[in-house]
């Protein structure tokens, strides 16, 4: 694909769809396409990420699911950006080279964790090193120290980055941090890089900041509200753009009273969606009866007020 278009709006954490014996289930990706473009408006989709379960996917199941997205989204989706961050630097690499190989719009790299003990100038060598593999493919930095424990603020990567990683296009911040994403913003000021928003019940706020768009798993059962929110945004209607920002902050404190992660969410695809996303893998466990009843009880009650969101 190598779109040269600005990646920008929202962009679709997928999940990955999982037959009821654990294996993946590439059957349903070109349903999975069709679902986000013409359901949700969105036709930008993040890869093998933390919704993916991709550090949970053997190597060789997240170079087939890569496979499978390209080929679905080809003439349809403006970005497929594949998620090849690894513990393993030359497995991380390997990822990446198979992403060129194959035609992504864009690779990113998570921070290596186990070891939490890393300096910012040994991550920047793994960045850069990765990216090296795919030397014409746009990079961008995954960014989520909630889940990586990696707490080296962005800012302070940024020059490191741009000078050292020729490909480097942005960061994926999926973090509460609006100060260090702040200082992210005035360092580009020229617009040369994007910087997308990862936690998704705070995109508003991030708007207002200077964010470029978004990367999250909302985005796939709440994309149109979430598309109305930017649109409003962008005409300068802040009430409007509120009031869709209040109403997905509304089921999201729902669902995470309930108990919410990546279960909850592929639960919650297979019931918005109509395509059976199936389990997760362990060992994460499936998402309960009662939460899923209690789910489709909300989603109601929203369609009742709010009917043009859903």
């Amino acid at each position: 694909m190598t779109s040269q278009k600005k990646l920008q709006g929202l962009v679709a954490a997928t999940v990955t769809p999982m037959t009821q014996d654990g294996e993946i289930n590439l059957a349903v990706i070109g349903q999975y396409v069709d679902y986000l473009i013409n359901e949700q408006g969105v036709r930008s989709v993040f890869v093998n990420g933390t919704t993916g379960e991709g550090l949970s996917l053997s190597t060789q199941e997240r170079k087939q699911l890569a496979e499978e997205w390209v080929a679905k989204g080809k003439d349809k989706l403006d970005h497929v950006i594949v998620h090849v961050g690894a513990l393993s630097l030359p497995e991380s690499k390997g990822l990446a080279k198979h992403a060129a190989e194959i035609g992504v719009d864009g690779i990113a790299v998570i921070a290596p964790s186990f070891f939490k003990q890393v300096n910012k100038d040994a991550l920047v060598a793994f960045l850069r090193d990765v990216a090296l593999e795919a030397p014409g493919i746009p990079f961008y930095y995954y960014h989520i120290p909630p889940l990586t424990g990696i707490q080296i603020k962005v800012e302070e990567l940024l020059d490191e980055m741009v000078e050292q990683i020729p490909s480097f296009h942005g960061v994926k911040f999926s973090d509460r941090d609006l100060l260090d994403f702040g200082r992210c913003i005035a360092k580009n000021s020229s617009g040369r890089f994007a910087l997308l928003y990862g936690v998704d019940e705070q995109l508003l706020s991030a708007l207002t900041m200077g964010a470029t768009g978004a990367v999250g798993s909302t985005y796939n059962y709440f994309g149109k509200a979430n598309n109305l929110m930017l649109e409003a945004f962008a005409k300068g209607d802040l009430s409007t753009a509120q009031k869709y920002q209040f109403c997905i902050q509304e089921f999201l404190s729902f669902a995470i009273a309930e108990g919410f992660g990546v279960p909850q969410i592929k639960a919650m695809m297979s019931l918005v969606s109509g395509i059976p996303m199936g389990p997760p893998r362990l060992p994460l466990a499936s998402a309960s009866e009662e939460f899923v009843a209690n789910v489709k009880v909300k989603l109601e009650d929203l369609k009742s007020s709010l009917y043009h969101l859903f």
